[in-house]
């Protein structure tokens, strides 16, 4: 019998196996594409929200230094004069007083308006409780330095301003023991370096300003024979220049002044117009529904000299600023003294 014909081969498939594996695999690296990208995307907002945060705390914190600087500043010049009165008169020695309590004031009202970052907020209201003990104080003080400068009631008068002095110790051991300590570890804790507050201490020499008698002897030095209003010589201050930001203000047009995210900052330049140096001069900024003060330590005669104010909260658009130099005691002519300006905040 013949062999039959050989039976064609049947064709194959190719395994799908391999074809499967191929299309686990595109879809393995395209999901772990997409997981790189996300964890990229996560990476990027959490850098932004850190660099935000950080940023935030860097200004909180700068703030408070530079409100801390002014404020050692003021209670130099006021302890100077109370260890010193260099022949002030009553009248003078008081005024310069409440020049010293209205700078105290405006730097609680511009600790009360900072805004703190959540970490900060322990640090923050120790702050604030350090500057109302020290706005209380001062206000004290100005309250009964009159008096303790008279006749009647001087004695009551003197132990209450004494008093005032262990207010002012403690709040700069608030200071120094809750807020610098508290703010320097937030910082720390989110790796900023080199941007803790300074030391902050109001009250110098406390062992002597807390004996008895000590406020008592201060007092009894000042010249109680004038009244304040017999000066010798010309006594006058004049508005020189006003500058936001380093922008120079014209109170006759409207001027465009670019914030950036920056704090406002108002630079009030004063000119002594007369014979005498001026100590102690207050300068307040009114604006909206909002105001602040700063003090300018002295003047020479025919110098000028300057003082920032931050203006906290910052105003926005069309705005009208009220600046004010107070007057000094003996100036007759005031109308110099003050000016109006009209910022456009951008």
């Amino acid at each position: 019998m013949e062999e039959s014909a050989a039976r064609p081969a049947r064709s194959r498939r190719p395994p799908r196996r391999p074809q499967r594996q191929q299309i686990v695999l595109r879809r393995a690296l395209a999901l772990g594409a997409g997981l790189i990208v996300l964890i990229l995307i996560v990476i990027g907002v959490k850098g932004c929200l850190d660099a935000r945060k950080n940023r935030a705390l860097s200004d909180y914190s700068g703030d408070v230094t530079q409100i801390v600087e002014e404020t050692k500043q003021t209670s130099k010049v006021f302890f100077a004069k109370l260890s010193d009165p260099n022949e002030l008169s009553v009248t003078e020695f008081i005024n310069e007083v409440n020049a010293d309590r209205s700078a105290v004031d405006g730097y609680q009202a511009r600790i009360d308006g900072l805004d703190a970052p959540g970490e900060m907020g322990q640090a923050q209201s120790a702050l604030e409780l350090t500057y109302d003990l020290r706005a209380s104080a001062m206000n004290e003080i100005a309250d009964e330095v009159d008096t303790a400068l008279g006749e009647v009631g001087a004695e009551k008068a003197t132990e209450k301003i004494a008093q005032q002095m262990e207010k002012l110790m403690a709040s700069d051991v608030l200071y120094s023991t809750v807020v610098r300590p508290e703010i320097k570890r937030v910082l720390s804790d989110n790796g900023i370096e080199g941007e803790d507050p300074p030391e902050s201490v109001f009250l110098p020499d406390e062992t002597k300003w807390l004996e008895d008698g000590a406020v008592d002897s201060a007092l009894s030095s000042v010249d109680g024979s004038g009244t304040g209003t017999e000066t010798e010589g010309i006594h006058g201050l004049g508005l020189s220049g006003v500058t936001v930001n380093g922008v120079e203000l014209s109170s006759e047009s409207t001027t465009e002044v670019s914030l950036e995210e920056e704090t406002p900052e108002v630079e009030v330049t004063v000119e002594n117009q007369g014979e005498s140096t001026e100590n102690g001069i207050a300068v307040s900024i009114s604006y909206g529904t909002g105001s602040t003060e700063g003090t300018i330590d002295s003047i020479a005669p025919l110098e000028t000299s300057s003082v920032s104010i931050p203006l906290v909260p910052a105003p926005s658009g069309e705005t009208t600023l009220e600046v004010v130099v107070d007057s000094v005691p003996g100036e007759e002519t005031t109308e110099n003294n003050e000016a109006s300006y009209t910022v456009l905040f951008q």
